[in-house]
């Protein structure tokens, strides 16, 4: 009687359309002196991730991309750590953000730091 109520209900649910939710993908950005590691990233639309950055050079970078984060859903969490489109990181310093990349698209990212840029680190986000 228990398994046919429980598969009543299951049934019920995904006769719905209830979306069951995914795990979030966890992705490492790298942050050195005048590179980002990867310097692309490749994320599904509508997929949860956790971006993990990790800042190991001994000075402070940022990484900038400000119109992917407008376009993504960041954990209430998280907002504070993406400020003005940014994350801001002293050197040894890490931060991660939670967030769903809505809008497929490239986005540029980049370093705004003094010549920074200049130099290459810049880099892409490309959301399928």
């Amino acid at each position: 009687m228990r398994r046919s109520i429980l598969f009543s209900a299951l049934l019920a649910i995904f006769a719905s359309g209830a979306a069951i939710a995914q795990p979030s993908q966890a992705l490492t950005v790298e942050m050195s002196n005048f590179k980002f590691n990867p310097s692309t990233l490749t994320l599904k639309h509508g997929q949860s991730y956790v971006l993990h950055f990790v800042n190991n050079a001994s000075g402070g970078h940022d990484f900038v991309a400000k119109e992917f984060f407008a376009s993504s859903a960041i954990s209430p969490e998280d907002r504070a750590k993406v400020k003005n489109g940014e994350i801001e990181l002293s050197g040894g310093e890490s931060a991660d953000v939670h967030l769903v990349a809505n809008t497929p698209g490239t986005y540029k990212s980049h370093c705004s730091h003094f010549m920074h840029s200049s130099f290459g680190m810049t880099g892409q986000i490309v959301v399928e």
